[in-house]
C-alpha cells in the first residue's frame, strides 16, 4: 500500500454503530490477517474529505458477541490499512448516578475482568511487557471533549470503565463491587481491543455512549433497554465523528507510537 492510500484514522463501531453512511465515497475492503477474519469487510471512505476506516465490531447484524470478537484479527486489519489514531465506540452500563442514559463517557483508566481472551501478539518467542499505566491518547481525548462540548453533547472528560467477560449482564453483587473498586463504567468489549491497539503503536480513543444504569440501581437491564437508549444515541455520535475527525492533526505529539520501544525483550 502507497503512503498515498494509507488510512490514518479508524473507527470501531459498537452496538448500535454498525452502518458507515456517515461516510462519503465509501468502498468495502477485504483485508487478510494471520489471525484470520475481523468481524466484517472494513469500509474505506471519507470524513470531510479526511480518509478514515470503518470495521463494525460485531458484524454488520450484531451477530458476533463480545467474547466471540476476533480482536486480534480487527486490530490487524486496521494496522495493515496504515491506521495510526484508532476510535473506539462502545455502549456501556452506568455506575454513577450522575454519569445518566444518554450521556457519553471519555474514557481515561480501565478494570479487565475478562477471562477467556486472546490479549496480545506477542506469543512468543518474542515477549513485550507494554506500559499500560496511561492507556488512552490525551491528544485524542482533549480534542474529544471540546468537540462533544461544543455540540452540546453532554460528555463526561473521565471514566473508569470496566470490562466483564459477558455475554451476561452483572448480578447485583458483582455491579455492587465494581462501585467499590472504583469503576464508573460498564461494558463487554476495551480488552483486549486497548491492549492491541498499544502494541499495535496506534493511538486509542475511547468514546462510551452510556446506555442504561446497572443493576446496583435496582433496576435490572434488558437487551432491550440498551438498543432504545443507543438507537437514540447513533445520531449524536456520528455528529461527534464528522466535527472531530477533520480536527485530527495528521501529525502526533503523543507517546502512543513509542511504548513499544521499552516493551520488547
Amino acid at each position: 500500500m502507497t503512503e498515498k492510500e494509507k488510512v490514518r484514522i479508524g473507527i470501531i463501531g459498537g452496538s448500535g454503530l454498525y452502518s458507515p453512511d456517515f461516510l462519503e465515497n465509501a468502498k468495502e475492503v477485504k483485508v487478510y490477517t494471520p489471525f484470520g477474519n475481523p468481524s466484517s469487510h472494513i469500509v474505506v471512505g471519507e470524513v470531510r474529505g479526511v480518509k478514515v476506516a470503518f470495521l463494525p465490531r460485531h458484524g454488520r447484524r450484531h451477530e458476533i458477541p463480545p467474547h466471540m470478537i476476533n480482536y486480534r484479527a480487527n486490530i490487524w486489519a486496521m494496522k495493515e490499512l496504515g491506521v495510526e489514531r484508532l476510535i473506539s465506540v462502545s455502549a456501556v452500563g452506568s455506575l454513577r448516578e450522575d454519569y445518566k442514559p444518554g450521556d457519553f463517557v471519555c474514557t481515561d483508566q480501565f478494570i479487565d475482568m475478562t477471562k477467556r481472551r486472546v490479549y496480545t501478539f506477542y506469543d512468543g518467542p518474542e515477549v513485550a511487557h507494554v506500559s499500560m499505566a496511561d492507556p488512552f491518547c490525551p491528544e485524542l481525548s482533549s480534542l474529544c471533549v471540546s468537540t462533544a462540548r461544543q455540540l452540546g453533547i453532554k460528555i463526561h472528560e473521565r471514566g473508569t470503565y470496566v470490562c466483564i467477560e459477558g455475554p451476561r449482564f452483572s448480578t447485583r453483587a458483582e455491579s455492587r463491587l465494581w462501585r467499590q473498586f472504583g469503576a464508573d463504567i460498564i461494558g463487554m468489549t476495551l480488552v483486549p481491543e486497548v491492549n492491541l491497539a498499544r502494541e499495535a503503536r496506534m493511538c486509542f480513543l475511547n468514546i462510551a455512549m452510556v446506555t442504561d444504569y446497572d443493576v446496583w440501581a435496582e433496576k435490572p437491564v434488558t437487551a432491550h433497554e440498551v438498543a432504545r437508549v443507543m438507537a437514540e444515541n447513533t445520531e449524536k455520535v456520528k455528529a461527534l465523528l464528522r466535527e472531530l475527525i477533520p480536527k485530527i492533526p495528521e501529525e502526533r505529539k503523543c507517546n502512543c507510537a513509542r511504548y513499544m520501544d521499552e516493551a520488547l525483550l
